[in-house]
């Protein structure tokens, strides 16, 4: 506790503080709620700087988008700003983290009467989609070059097939033999699943801002269940509006579970598919164009078959970069993976005559 003490006396806390408790379920970074004698709570994080190795990128890509939502939402009028976008504390010493020779560390106002929710429904869905298209659309008019890569080539698909074949070449724990026909299935498909480096190298998909993990539970809901603002922004940067979309796809219109061994479980829900994409077009319909409205149901493919490949890829290379629970554990979640991708690919016409309807 006394560790705490000495890094946040290097904030301009208000007030005393009187406790420091772990908070919320991140897997990142270590996040605590700061409770003060004053009526301003704070959170303190220790940025994982393993992961996110330039913490000066990092921080500026935060401190740019966040400051851009603030004006956008000052010239809207918006009341209560102060809830609607997180706000991060410079040090005494006019750094926006502070570094104890160790670690890194940040801290941001904590927004009083909130809530995020885990489970995805229907409602919630669309309430995502409204809010993650609202986020981009805030943040569509920044400049080129505003924001950097805090993780390179996260959502490049051309990467991380060449870490694959790289993997299946070097084969480094003798296990390719048991899994051939799954890279069979992963080669089979592998032009297919790099259109968007190939559409950006012709000159037509751009780049926009992404916050490249859209989750229900990475937005903040009033008490009230009104949106307050999106949250987690350490993978905020440039990147294809199809890894966004794609990513809430894979990840919540799943019926199954990412790692079900039971592949009978999997199925696409269509009901979450459609709730979120509505939802998603009320607030970014006016900066997408039309071949990228067209691909958002390919953005759902593009982000399971990427992940698809990075467990294979792990489990080919040993179990490296995932945590696992037992000793297939990467090789169960890449058939799971698979198996919701053969799922998607039954459900392309359907999606994409759903998409149609919002064609300019």
């Amino acid at each position: 506790m006394k560790k705490y003490f000495e890094i946040l006396n290097h904030f301009p806390i208000a007030g005393n503080v009187i406790s420091v408790e772990p908070f919320g379920n991140g897997h990142i970074n270590d996040t605590l709620r700061v409770t003060t004698t004053s009526e301003t709570s704070y959170i303190l994080q220790r940025i994982n700087h393993n992961i996110f190795t330039n913490v000066d990128m990092l921080q500026n890509n935060i401190r740019t988008v966040t400051l851009h939502i603030k004006a956008k939402l000052e010239a809207r009028g918006e009341s209560a700003i102060e809830r609607k976008v997180l706000t991060f504390l410079d040090t005494i010493e006019g750094k926006p983290y502070y570094f104890d020779g160790e670690n890194y560390w940040r801290v941001c106002l904590f927004i009083p009467q909130s809530r995020s929710f885990e489970e995805v429904t229907p409602e919630l869905s669309f309430e995502a989609g409204k809010a993650f298209g609202d986020f981009q659309s805030m943040l569509s008019d920044l400049p080129d070059g505003s924001l950097g890569e805090t993780i390179p080539n996260f959502h490049n698909m051309e990467y991380r097939l060449q870490q694959f074949r790289d993997a299946v070449k070097s084969n480094p724990c003798n296990r390719l033999k048991e899994v051939l026909s799954l890279v069979e299935e992963v080669e089979k498909r592998s032009t297919t699943m790099c259109i968007q480096e190939e559409l950006y190298r012709q000159g037509k998909l751009c780049k926009r801002t992404n916050h490249c993990d859209t989750k229900v539970n990475n937005i903040l809901f009033d008490e009230d269940g009104t949106v307050l603002c999106v949250i987690d922004l350490d993978t905020v940067m440039p990147g294809f509006v199809l890894s966004d979309i794609g990513d809430f796809i894979r990840t919540a219109a799943n019926a199954g579970a990412e790692d079900d061994e039971c592949l009978n479980n999997i199925s696409v829900r269509m009901d979450i598919f459609e709730a979120y994409t509505t939802g998603y077009m009320t607030t970014a319909k006016s900066f997408l164009t039309n071949d990228e409205i067209r691909l958002l149901p390919y953005g759902g493919r593009l982000l399971t078959y990427m992940q698809t490949v990075r467990f294979l890829t792990d489990y080919i290379n040993g179990d490296t970069y995932y945590k696992i629970h037992s000793e297939h554990h990467n090789l169960i979640r890449t058939k799971a993976q698979f198996r919701f991708l053969q799922c998607l690919e039954e459900k392309e016409a359907a999606m994409d005559e759903f998409m149609s309807k919002f064609l300019q």
